[in-house]
């Protein structure tokens, strides 16, 4: 790990030099946690679909020198057949990377009409007990097959999961993570989540910095953020705070997004060309934000490349008998 870094302002000097007035930086709004292995950021590139998207960008971020810590995909297990989901985790796992599988089913491509109306209804949630029974076939079969990270879009869904891995069920080094489209917004909500069994949890991108504060006023959990959002959660580019994201945010995963691009959820053979297109794009998103990093002085503090455990979390009290 580098060490932790004093940021340069973006712009500073030159504003400085000729009296526009700079906003002081607030020492008492940084995170005062980090991940076990002291680091304040890790990375992750999102929506790689399979085998296929995950070698363009292990091959991309190689190329482009992008140190990755989490590869995510967005379509869910269910997708993919025992081979491939072999193929990826045999592949992370020789390099030190975080696999992070979805599990499914969930609402958005389930038979209720609710999703469809124009308030959402449920959203990604786990519809009655055969969904949720989906998402645990999906936990057991995924970890069967090497995977030690699932993500989540049902609070349900993730107390069951929670559980069955206090039961011996799940393997113990088995992390949760918590879909932005479930995402938290404040930090009482961040907070119930990290009791639910959660080991990360995206929040928006369209939190303020302020935003990030008080959730680290409650919750050490580690945080996932876009630092640059897909168009179906907003667009978002932040990429000049992403020095300030880590101060106030820490520990934190940088998520590298992309905007104006067409969604490929679930994966087929049928977008096989934007995906591996919008794959390494995405890893070269994650350059010029760690470009940014280092011009302002703020790279340092990074977790070791092969980091992924959450450390310590505070938990709900598991009934008995489970």
């Amino acid at each position: 790990m580098t060490a932790p870094s004093v940021a340069r302002r973006p712009g500073g000097e030159a504003l400085a030099h000729i009296g526009h007035p700079i906003p002081p930086v607030d020492p008492s709004d940084a995170s005062p946690h980090t991940f076990p292995d002291g680091g304040a950021w890790r990375t992750e590139i999102p929506s790689v679909e399979g085998p296929e998207a995950l070698d363009v960008v292990l091959k991309e971020s190689s190329r482009l020198d992008v140190p990755v810590h989490r590869i995510s995909q967005g379509s869910g297990v269910w997708m993919l057949t025992d081979d491939e989901i072999t193929d990826m985790a045999e592949s992370c796992a020789e390099r030190g990377i975080e696999l992070c599988l979805f599990t499914g089913p969930r609402g958005t491509w389930d038979i209720g009409a609710a999703t469809r109306t124009e308030s959402g209804g449920a959203g990604l949630r786990a519809r009655g007990h055969d969904a949720l029974a989906g998402c645990v076939e999906d936990a057991l079969r995924a970890t069967r097959l090497g995977v030690r990270c699932l993500l989540v879009a049902d609070e349900g869904v993730l107390w069951t999961l929670h559980r069955l891995r206090a039961a011996g069920q799940l393997p113990p080094d088995t992390t949760f993570k918590l879909s932005a489209l479930a995402a938290p917004v404040n930090p009482a909500s961040y907070a119930v989540y990290e009791q639910l069994g959660a080991d990360s949890l995206n929040v928006p991108s369209d939190l303020t910095l302020d935003h990030l504060t008080e959730i680290r006023r409650v919750s050490r959990a580690p945080m996932d953020m876009y630092v640059e959002a897909p168009d179906d959660l907003g667009g978002y580019i932040r990429m000049y705070e992403a020095a300030e994201l880590i101060r106030r945010g820490a520990p934190i995963y940088l998520k590298f997004g992309l905007s104006r691009s067409a969604g490929i959820y679930p994966y087929g053979a049928q977008l096989r060309d934007h995906t591996l297109a919008t794959a390494r794009e995405r890893v070269r998103r994650g350059r010029l934000a760690l470009d940014l990093l280092a011009r302002l002085g703020a790279d340092g503090g990074m977790s070791p490349l092969g980091s992924r455990l959450p450390g310590q979390l505070r938990r709900f009290a598991v009934p008995e008998g489970d």
